[in-house]
């Protein structure tokens, strides 16, 4: 099956039907309605489109293809785009993916971030901490749960792990040993709103309650 070049899934003669192989990516992956789905980008443009630096999705994607595997070059199937996205227009889910995916990194890249922050800790802070590897925990621990709870408020989505880790080391953020990582998040999260533009996501709270007592939950909610 193939489709036209405005934003359809395209077919390779070279490959076999349905797969199209790519090296040197950066993943995205998206797991929704039971369905896996992957597009392959250039790293860097990810992290810009996502904060509305980089707009053309050309300039982002390695391929305008939706994949269930980059790795193996198996495309998903329109019929599973159309059930999870209400499209099959491919250029529109690969937006979709990049914003709501998360960014796959290799066990090569992660050891050498670790690497990279176990020296940076050293140099900055080492005197002042009992462990190199507890304090790379602790920071990664932090960053963590500092991209878990905030989001960009100029497009309301939130940053990649890789971005909240950048900008503690830009601030030069030392951490407290004897502290809890979730502590020091919020501490962390004082100190970024003065460095980028970062606010704590809105939080949604469904409450389950008989419904004779709906009137009253209402009311006291609403004070």
């Amino acid at each position: 099956m193939s489709y036209s070049s405005t934003g359809r899934q395209r077919s390779q003669v070279e490959q076999p039907k349905g797969q199209k192989r790519l090296t040197n990516v950066a993943i995205v992956r998206l797991k929704k309605g039971g369905c896996r789905f992957e597009v392959a980008c250039y790293k860097n443009k990810v992290v810009n489109w996502r904060n509305k630096i980089e707009t053309q999705l050309d300039e982002v994607l390695q391929s305008h293809d939706v994949f269930v595997n980059v790795s193996k070059g198996k495309r998903a199937t329109a019929d599973d785009m159309r059930k999870v996205f209400g499209t099959d227009d491919v250029d529109e889910v690969a937006k979709l993916i990049i914003d709501l995916g998360e960014l796959q990194v290799s066990d090569g890249e992660r050891a050498a971030f670790n690497q990279s922050y176990v020296s940076v800790f050293h140099v900055l802070v080492g005197p002042f901490l009992p462990h190199d590897r507890h304090t790379c925990s602790l920071f990664q621990e932090i960053a963590t749960i500092v991209a878990e709870k905030c989001v960009n408020p100029e497009s309301n989505r939130p940053y990649p792990f890789s971005v909240i880790e950048r900008a503690m080391k830009e601030i030069h953020y030392s951490l407290i040993p004897n502290r809890s990582a979730k502590q020091q998040a919020l501490e962390v999260i004082s100190k970024l709103q003065d460095h980028m533009p970062i606010t704590r996501a809105k939080m949604k709270v469904q409450v389950s309650v008989p419904a004779k007592d709906g009137k009253a939950m209402k009311k006291y909610l609403e004070q």
